[in-house]
């Protein structure tokens, strides 16, 4: 350990941890994972669907000194969560801790969300998150750890603007399964919170802008200067926040639903549709 590390606990906050990070080939995931490495997780275990990518993440973060794998999967699949923690247990035995950052981000309201968007909406963002708890709770309740899991929900599961409806609705499910994970859990020394971002600047994000709304060059530019603080959420500020609750630093805290945004649920009056608003 270096002398910065005796100094400074919180940076040696994994050390001899090994953490399976679902949504780690970039953004958050990614920004979570070199935050690890740096606090000195022993193992890391990265799920995305880019293969070029995570590889490559995965091959930089070994040559650092955490052994890191990259395991290609869709979560939309019912037997992948499965498979996937299969995967992690051969390679390293244990798990300590479990970030499910991966999500499903299309658009759809209450007019135009087809059954198949609902379902595979429904399968990544709160079926899959649910299977991963169930099968690393397994190895963390043989392996005698006190693990930490840590799901990424939306300001918008509290409800949602009309073209987030299947993805509000999967958001505000992921609440309730928090809160029931980690009283199921508690028992077992388990934490299970929920961090709660707002509009965030991601690859993803940006991809999701030009896609969906028709965004243009220098969409994010003009987003930023409309938000409260001048800018949106960045991908390394969130990425601290999951590192405290993944680690021992959060202590027993369990059950938390933590919005992390420069909004205010349930203050002002922005939730009134506006005189002639034209909705999708």
């Amino acid at each position: 350990m270096s002398d910065n590390q005796t100094k400074n606990p919180s940076t040696s906050s994994m050390h001899g941890k090994v953490l399976l990070l679902s949504g780690a080939s970039r953004g958050v995931g990614e920004c979570v994972a070199r935050l690890a490495v740096e606090r000195g997780a022993a193992g890391l275990a990265l799920v995305g669907r880019d293969t070029k990518t995570g590889d490559k993440l995965a091959s930089e973060l070994t040559s650092l000194g955490t052994k890191t794998i990259f395991i290609t999967g869709d979560l939309a699949g019912a037997d992948e969560p499965k498979r996937i923690v299969k995967i992690v247990d051969e390679t390293f035995g244990v798990v300590h801790g479990l970030l499910n950052s991966a999500a499903e981000t299309s658009r759809g309201s209450v007019w135009n969300t087809t059954p198949d968007m609902f379902d595979t909406m429904m399968a990544v963002n709160v079926r899959a998150p649910f299977m991963l708890i169930q099968e690393c709770a397994k190895i963390m309740k043989r392996e005698s750890v006190a693990g930490s899991i840590v799901n990424i929900g939306s300001v918008t599961g509290y409800g949602g603007d009309v073209n987030l409806t299947h993805y509000a609705i999967s958001k505000g499910a992921l609440h309730t399964l928090t809160r029931n994970c980690a009283y199921s859990l508690m028992r077992d020394r388990l934490r299970v919170n929920l961090l709660n971002p707002g509009w965030m600047d991601t690859p993803t994000e940006d991809a999701t802008q030009r896609k969906w709304h028709n965004a243009q060059d220098g969409w994010l530019e003009k987003a930023e200067r409309d938000q409260p603080m001048g800018r949106l959420i960045k991908p390394d500020e969130l990425a601290r926040s999951i590192m405290f609750l993944l680690s021992d630093e959060s202590g027993l805290m369990t059950g938390a639903v933590i919005d992390f945004d420069q909004s205010v649920v349930g203050a002002g009056s922005p939730s009134k549709p506006k005189v002639g608003e034209v909705w999708p």
